[in-house]
């Protein structure tokens, strides 16, 4: 009878610890991933490549981005397209030694697959509403096809116009640049957040 009892406080005491190891702190998981991490691949969470297929810019010519990938050597991928595409890195990401997931990032300025008109002329109709619209559809329709980060909504207040990226802004009040900009990361967000 004492070593069922035994056996019971011990398993209670095991899984009480189970749970308590659960509910770490998502800076406390962050630190503990860090401090397994070697230099090498800290320093390789920093890299950063374009797609082979989309390139938008510079094209960094790597033979090795596999091989950087399956050793956690490679933090992220621009102008990656489709989730077959995103997927297919994915597993190489996971190969490496602490499965460290790749992020995915693309410019979703105007919208992803349905192209909405620039932003600028968006501010200039003064709707709400259909800002925040556009800007949900963009999420809704990059995040299924594998993509983590946007690099929008863009919310500098432009007083230059020989700025070459015065168009993918609200223009030059702050006013209505600040409820646009609600609106967008609104739509970008959802109403919902975990």
């Amino acid at each position: 009878m004492k070593f069922k009892i035994l056996g019971i406080g011990l398993l209670t005491l095991l899984s009480s610890t189970v749970l308590l190891a659960q509910k770490k702190s998502i800076p406390q998981k962050a630190d503990s991933v860090l401090s397994l991490m070697t230099l090498e691949e800290k320093v390789g969470q920093l890299n950063q490549y374009n797609d082979d297929n989309q390139a938008t810019g510079p094209v960094t010519i790597d033979n090795n981005k596999i091989d950087q990938i399956k050793n956690g050597q490679v933090g992220s991928l621009l102008n990656t397209i489709g989730s077959e595409r995103t997927r297919s890195w994915q597993k190489l990401a996971m190969q490496s030694r602490l499965k460290i997931p790749l992020l995915f990032g693309q410019d979703v300025v105007h919208g992803y697959k349905t192209t909405f008109p620039i932003p600028l002329a968006e501010a200039a109709s003064w709707d709400l509403d259909a800002i925040t619209l556009s800007a949900r559809i963009a999420a809704t329709e990059a995040s299924a096809s594998g993509i983590h980060w946007t690099f929008a909504p863009m919310v500098d207040i432009s007083r230059e116009a020989r700025w070459g990226r015065v168009m993918e802004g609200s223009g030059e009040d702050p006013f209505l640049g600040s409820k646009i900009a609600t609106a967008r990361v609104k739509g970008f967000q959802g109403e919902t957040r975990a």
